[in-house]
């Protein structure tokens, strides 16, 4: 399976921007679906995560501003991202797990302006 990101570019502070992760196959089976994210000169951290039965999981700097969605019949999962801050600058990847095996999408690029 491989993930295809997009949705990413130049947005002022406050703005919004939707991420799509789009799967070439079936994204029911996976376990984990999830959004992670590296700024230049940091690690690559969790933002969100849809697991198994539809719980999520959000990193605490995003909760209340960011929604991770995904629609099987697409195969394609979502990041809404909205009231965005320079701090969310960074590039945006998504992945996937299926038992022991995970799957990552390339990144794309969020630029927040103050």
């Amino acid at each position: 399976v491989q993930l295809q990101a997009s949705g990413g570019g130049l947005v002022q502070s406050g703005g919004s921007l939707s991420l799509s992760c789009a799967a070439s196959g079936s994204i029911a089976s996976f376990n984990v679906i999830d959004w992670f994210r590296q700024a230049p000169g940091k690690q690559r951290e969790l933002v969100a995560a849809i697991i198994d039965g539809g719980t999520t999981t959000y990193a605490d700097s995003v909760k209340g501003r960011f929604t991770i969605s995904r629609d099987n019949a697409k195969n394609t999962v979502y990041l809404q991202m909205n009231s965005l801050k320079p701090e969310d600058t960074a590039v945006y990847f998504c992945h996937a797990r299926r038992m022991l095996y995970n799957y990552w999408g390339q990144g794309t690029h969020v630029t927040v302006s103050s």
